[in-house]
């Protein structure tokens, strides 16, 4: 909509008080421009501006009454355009005028298209107040104050220009150049997307490795696991196949040498891989699986060469180091490792128990647990080498008394009875003793951390209540407080930006407030800035937040900042009369005057709605223009054009 709001208690010209963007676009009139105006809008008025319909204008906001016509306006740049133009007074709840809306509709088009002899009768024509656009108006007015409330639409305002040299572009010329990285096409970042999946790829293979090679070493002693073995062929193959690809890779990925300096010649990367990975890479990619293929007699030694593979395992150590500060992740990994543990200890377990029935007499020996497991099964062993529970019973029960042992002390339903049994179960509690230290107590770090702002959070609000409980503050204060802190809570999740960019450098902490700043430098005031001059400028800003019905200044308090609204909506009051409504993209605050030491205020800013601001010292504002004083001169000339509303006092007499 096209509309403007003019306060209808002051007498004198009924200044505006707020004006929407699309007026602003319709006109060609930036707001700063169109503010505290007189609401008859004369800024429009034009050669063929009718003055009868003009004097009756004048005459319906003296009688505070509801009109509607047709008048010729004229933009900014001298441009005559039609408007349909609807007045209508809007009440309080006492009955009172307390403002005007205008409503501003383009018919140019439309009175292009009549016809000739109809023109000079719609233009003195008014029509009645129960006509259906009038009607339509006074729903318009009723509904404009609640729309005001709400999210204020962006705008692009003609004169919030980017300076595209300070914010995207650099220098066309630089004094200095620093040459482009000389890279072959075919080298791979080793800090690339393709690098990261490659890894976790990689890695998925690894756990594949650790845990069928020491399954297939323990549990491969009869015909039923060898032609198990034979089912995995085709994946056991297709890991190595990835194995030897990756070492290829290796040798065209970038590392990181000692000095901290990104490796890209080839040769010193092949010389770095060969030194650190290559040999462990190259032994665990030797395909083994081929000799299946070609009917080979696979013996137990093959299977035990296979397990060098594990030491692909070592390289997971970078990965936690690596993505240590994703909690997630290395919660994952960690349990994983844990999960592995067990396996491994599993397929000893089992080993252990057939060992013992090898070595000892079939006929006088049955007290491994193996034995033990068969009877409850009803499935003895005969002679220690027929009969017996499956590979498959054999292996999940192993697993369950090694976790059962890790996390545990055990159940007895599956026990050590042997002295090597024993030690074994001793060796695999002290190990789970370790693991719960390590596993479990990263766990316990993990969860802390991820929970730890919540507990901030709670720590706060109870720090909060004591101090209203110990100084018992009236509960209207109270409320204010609470509120408060909860939404500026939410916006920034208790994160001082300040006390976070206070160890960084100076550079970087300028490029970072310059970024988090950007809105309100890129207004047009700080245009003609240099790049020095805006990064001076920018740590000098800060961001505040202002909660509905809290007041940002009052009158006559002394003006430390100016105010630009990022979001929201405040009201300018002077002895409770609208002055102003403010909105997204408004600058509030005063010129600098040299004569006076204090600004002082002339009247109340108080938020309509939740309002995130940022603002900028008055006193670092002069600290600035005194180390630029080439700016400081044009910055004084144009920020009475930026203004959206001046609060010194005595600007208005001016």
């Amino acid at each position: 909509s096209n509309f403007i709001l003019a306060n209808a208690q002051v007498r004198q010209g009924f200044p505006i008080v707020y004006c929407s963007d699309g007026f602003c676009d319709l006109t060609g009139f930036a707001r700063t421009e169109v503010m505290q105006k007189n609401c008859s809008c004369r800024f429009l008025y034009g050669a063929e501006t009718s003055e009868p319909v003009l004097q009756r204008i004048e005459k319906v906001l003296d009688g505070r009454q509801e009109y509607q016509t047709e008048v010729c306006f004229y933009k900014k740049g001298g441009a005559a355009f039609w408007c349909l133009l609807d007045i209508m007074p809007i009440k309080n709840e006492k009955g009172e005028v307390v403002l005007f809306l205008f409503s501003f509709k383009d018919i140019t088009e439309s009175r292009g298209r009549s016809h000739p002899n109809e023109k000079k009768e719609e233009k003195q024509r008014s029509k009645k107040p129960g006509s259906s656009r009038l009607r339509a108006a006074q729903r318009q007015g009723r509904t404009v104050l609640q729309r005001l409330s709400s999210q204020f639409a962006r705008r692009d305002r003609g004169e919030m220009k980017i300076n595209r040299n300070v914010f995207e572009n650099k220098p066309s010329i630089p004094e200095y150049k620093v040459a482009s990285v000389q890279k072959s096409r075919f080298i791979l970042l080793h800090y690339s997307i393709f690098k990261a999946l490659w890894d976790w790829l990689i890695l998925l293979a690894t756990f594949y490795v650790a845990v069928t090679v020491p399954y297939n070493v323990c549990f491969t002693g009869t015909e039923d696991s060898l032609s198990a073995a034979r089912s995995t062929i085709v994946s056991d193959i297709a890991v190595e196949m990835l194995f030897i690809l990756d070492i290829i890779l290796n040798f065209r990925t970038t590392y990181v040498s000692q000095s901290g300096q990104v490796v890209y010649e080839p040769r010193s990367i092949c010389i770095h891989y060969v030194a650190t990975w290559f040999f462990v890479d190259l032994i665990a990619a030797l395909p083994f699986d081929l000799l299946y293929v070609f009917n080979v007699t696979v013996t137990s030694l093959v299977h035990l060469l296979k397990t060098v593979r594990l030491l692909r395992l070592l390289r997971l150590l970078q990965k936690l180091d690596r993505y240590s500060q994703y909690s997630a992740m290395v919660l994952t990994l960690l349990m994983s490792m844990f999960a592995l543990l067990a396996h491994w200890m599993a397929c000893i377990w089992y080993v252990i128990g057939r060992k013992e029935m090898e070595s000892n007499d079939p006929q006088t020996w049955d007290i491994g647990w193996l034995h033990e497991l068969g009877k409850r099964l009803e499935a003895p062993y005969i002679n220690n080498s027929v009969g017996g529970p499956s590979i498959r019973s054999a292996y999940i029960a192993s697993l369950y008394f090694t976790l059962s042992s890790l996390t545990s002390v055990g159940f007895g339903n599956v026990c050590a009875n042997t002295d090597a049994e024993k030690i074994f179960s001793i060796c695999t509690m002290l190990i789970g003793a370790l693991m719960h230290a390590v596993v479990f107590g990263n766990v316990t770090a993990i969860i802390q951390r991820m929970y730890s702002r919540r507990s901030l959070y709670h720590t706060r609000m109870k720090d909060l209540k004591d101090f209203i409980r110990v100084h018992r503050l009236p509960q209207q204060l109270k409320q204010r407080m609470l509120e408060y802190f909860q939404t500026t809570w939410s916006v920034n999740n208790g994160i001082d930006a300040n006390e976070l960019l206070h160890d960084f450098p100076d550079e970087l902490r300028a490029d970072v407030a310059m970024h988090l700043n950007k809105d309100i430098l890129q207004l047009s005031v700080f245009e003609t800035a240099s790049r020095g001059c805006l990064r001076s400028l920018s740590l000098h800003i800060k961001t505040s937040f202002c909660a509905p019905g809290e007041y940002l200044l009052r009158q006559g308090d002394a003006l430390q900042a100016n105010y630009f609204v990022c979001s929201g909506s405040l009201e300018v009051l002077k002895d409770n009369v609208v002055l102003a409504i403010l909105g997204k993209g408004d600058l509030i605050g005063a010129d600098l005057c040299s004569t006076d030491q204090v600004i002082k205020t002339n009247a109340d800013v108080k938020a309509l709605t939740y309002c995130d601001l940022q603002y900028i010292g008055l006193r670092g504002l002069c600290e600035v223009l005194q180390l630029y004083p080439e700016y400081a001169s044009k910055f004084t000339v144009d920020i009475h054009q930026d203004l959206t509303f001046n609060l010194r006092e005595g600007s208005e007499m001016e």
